[in-house]
């Protein structure tokens, strides 16, 4: 019979091991070129058909509080990486869009940090990396269905 766990137990194991990995990336990241947070905000909306979201839809995408994203933003846009306007279909709301700047800024920086990625994925093997993105997504629908 399989050793059992607790839920708590899995959930203390996938955290610990996030943080351990998130710290090593973040000490690897090239800032040189952005910061962390900058490139997670060009990553999310690297990833947009348009490459343009809403602000109040980026904050839902990157772990920043509204005004922080908004300074951000605000620095992206200085930087010519990013351009704002109002949402036409809602006055009150503001759009971002990657600039050609932004998107160009946005791969160097994802080359740099996949080879970090990559070269710490090497601890688990290509059946196990399967396993970890099927049980990892599984896990974040499961809990966005619930909202």
């Amino acid at each position: 019979m399989a050793d059992q766990i607790s839920p708590v137990s899995a959930w203390e194991s996938l955290f610990r091991a996030q943080v351990t990995v998130m710290r090593q990336l973040a000490s690897e990241f090239p800032t040189s070129i952005v910061s962390l947070n900058e490139y997670d905000v060009l990553f999310n909306l690297f990833l947009e058909p348009e490459r343009r979201l809403r602000i109040r839809d980026l904050g839902e995408k990157v772990l920043l509080t509204q005004p922080s994203i908004s300074r951000l933003v605000d620095r992206l846009v200085a930087r010519g990486f990013l351009s704002k306007s109002d949402d036409p279909t809602d006055g009150r709301g503001t759009l971002v869009q990657l600039t050609d700047e932004g998107a160009r800024v946005y791969r160097e920086a994802a080359v740099l940090h996949a080879r970090s990625i990559s070269q710490h994925m090497t601890h688990l093997d290509a059946d196990e990396q399967r396993e970890l993105a099927r049980l990892c997504d599984k896990l974040r629908t499961g809990v966005a269905s619930e909202r």
